[in-house]
């Protein structure tokens, strides 16, 4: 009788050590393609990523480097002060959207070109992405804002 019932507990334990692992590889195989993964201009220019693959980018709009092409392209350079991308955009940006300002974008790097489907840009005068902040301290760039008391 002890032996049954100790067998049945090794049995269920067993299965649930199984669907355990089961269920975590599910859910790592799905998040894979929804993950996207933060990178500066730098680490971009160290290690360029694969064509395929979806990414994102963050740093200041360097000034002076906003081009509005004909039609709806848009380029500009990225920088967090020791490494400058460059970017290309179709769409509408957003209205905050300008140089001298913090952005992350997500696409794909091409032919030492950022391709960006998506660009997001502060949303207040003192926001800025905690990613872009951290890179541009490492960088020696940033610089804290002073508040007012």
């Amino acid at each position: 009788m002890k032996s049954l019932k100790k067998k049945r507990r090794i049995q269920v334990i067993a299965l649930a050590v199984v669907s355990l692992a089961l269920s975590t590889a599910l859910i790592g195989y799905a998040m894979r393609d929804g993950i996207n993964f933060f990178r500066s201009p730098t680490q971009v220019i160290a290690e360029p990523p694969a064509a395929n693959e979806v990414f994102r980018i963050g740093g200041l709009v360097q000034e002076g480097s906003l081009v509005r092409g004909q039609g709806d392209t848009i380029t500009f350079r990225v920088t967090d002060g020791g490494g400058i991308v460059n970017v290309a955009f179709t769409g509408v940006l957003p209205d905050l959207f300008e140089e001298n300002q913090g952005m992350i974008g997500t696409g794909r790097y091409i032919d030492g070109t950022f391709q960006a489907s998506e660009i997001l840009a502060k949303h207040d005068e003192t926001y800025m992405p905690k990613e872009v902040i951290d890179a541009l301290k490492e960088q020696g760039v940033y610089v804290e804002p002073e508040t007012e008391s």
